[in-house]
């Protein structure tokens, strides 16, 4: 019986604490990317993420144009999220698993929030070519920073875009390379 309650609280650990820190990665991004933050979704983040994020901000300055902020919130709030799980189950981690689990973590949802927003993009782009709205805006923003570089070593063919698939072996490569190392790492320190 045990079991079911600590899978449930896992499941709404995860769900909580993963929709929360989406939304404050989506902050994040969209300040990068300098974003239109007077468009209506933007508007919805910026209202959800200020109050945590008003006080860290007095405490943590800006580095070279990155709300370092937002990176200590991310970072807490993904420590705090993985700890919650395991102490659910009934386990501890040490803070070096922690933290080297967290990193990962945030590296894999970075590449995913990438991953599903080109995505969600290209369907766009099928389904209304030349049609804007806000969520449309939102996502150029995001993924122009690294759709760029990859049109420019794939260009359109024939005005077909196949850039995205140059950005998703990339993106898998990473999750490979950077992703798949530190998780290794964090569990063998928990």
């Amino acid at each position: 019986m045990t079991g079911y309650f600590s899978s449930a609280a896992a499941f709404l650990i995860e769900a909580v604490f993963g929709l929360y820190m989406l939304i404050v990665l989506l902050r994040l991004m969209l300040q990068m990317a300098r974003a239109d933050f007077y468009n209506p979704l933007s508007q919805f983040i910026v209202k959800v993420t200020n109050p945590p994020l008003k006080p860290l901000r007095r405490l943590i300055p800006g580095i070279a144009g990155t709300d370092m902020a937002s990176v200590v919130l991310l970072f807490l709030l993904q420590m705090a999220k993985l700890a919650l799980i395991t102490l659910s189950a009934g386990m501890m981690l040490s803070i070096a698993g922690l933290a080297v689990l967290s990193a990962a973590e945030l590296v894999a949802l970075v590449l995913n929030v990438y991953m599903i927003s080109i995505l969600i993009q290209i369907v766009l782009s099928w389904i209304s070519p030349s049609g804007h709205n806000p969520l449309t805006g939102i996502l150029y923003s995001i993924n122009e920073p690294i759709m760029r570089p990859a049109r420019k070593i794939l260009p359109p063919i024939s005005g077909i875009d196949l850039s995205p698939i140059l950005v998703f072996l990339g993106i898998g490569l990473l999750k490979i390379l950077i992703v798949s190392p530190l998780l290794d790492l964090g569990r063998s320190l928990a």
